[in-house]
């Protein structure tokens, strides 16, 4: 197939060669009513089981479409084991969050409850749309896991042993992040914790310096909102210990 592939649908059907994906009303949607898209054009449907294809539109209706799966353009491949803690915030700011959270690579979304929490409604369809946009854009072959919201103190309770978590520490106690992670092993599973607007309690962050897979850092002189922590934090993990050490293939 030589026609310039217009873009990238994220389908959880198996993909293979010569075989069929069938789109759902919302993905037949974007592609008649959005991109303008007719039968015959080119697009690459992937997932994380099967990899990325080049597939041609077969059929667009209202409601639905049809694909024809060509050859295999990407492999599965292994992707960053990183998860991300955080408070929920208002609902703008938490797709945005989401958006580019996807983009910095976050396997799985975590949202926990903090004593300083403000509550907020979490919508886990709703955000894992917004994800898979993300994933669609930034030429990621998975999308990430978005968990129900949970006590911060449950989800410590239940925590897998070999899995580092990483607290960012608002008070400024925890050694400055880029030192925290200097010598962090490679590819080894790891996650981010971002505590409310209002700071973690004193109490929670005793619990959490006496936990033996935390590790706390500080994130500079500055106070930062919890998106732009969570960012912010993404961005150091990934240049210092997770996956910008490599290089983009494509």
């Amino acid at each position: 197939m030589t026609e310039k592939i217009a873009t990238r649908l994220y389908l959880a059907c198996a993909l293979a060669e010569g075989g069929t994906a069938a789109l759902d009303a919302g993905q037949a949607h974007r592609l008649r009513h959005v991109l303008r898209l007719k039968e015959g054009a080119a697009v690459a449907g992937f997932n994380p089981r099967d990899g990325e294809f080049s597939c041609q539109v077969t059929e667009l209706g209202r409601s639905r479409g049809l694909l024809v799966v060509g050859e295999r353009l990407r492999a599965p491949a292994a992707e960053a084991d990183l998860w991300l803690l955080f408070a929920p915030i208002k609902r703008v700011r938490l797709d945005w969050l989401i958006e580019k959270g996807t983009e910095l690579g976050v396997a799985a979304f975590v949202p926990v409850m903090t004593a300083r929490t403000q509550p907020e409604r979490i919508n886990p369809e709703r955000l894992f749309a917004h994800a898979v946009a993300a994933v669609e854009q930034s030429e990621r072959l998975s999308a990430p896991e978005i968990r129900p919201a949970a006590p911060l103190a449950a989800v410590l309770a239940g925590w897998p042993a070999e899995r580092r978590l990483v607290a960012c520490d608002e008070t400024g106690s925890g050694a400055p992040i880029a030192r925290a992670l200097a010598d962090f092993p490679a590819g080894a599973p790891a996650a981010l914790l971002i505590g409310p607007e209002g700071g973690f309690a004193e109490t929670e962050l005793d619990a959490l310096r006496k936990l033996p897979f935390v590790t706390t850092v500080g994130l500079g002189p500055r106070v930062l909102r919890t998106e732009t922590a969570a960012l912010a934090a993404l961005a150091a993990f990934q240049a210092i210990a997770g996956d910008w050490r490599g290089a983009r293939t494509r």
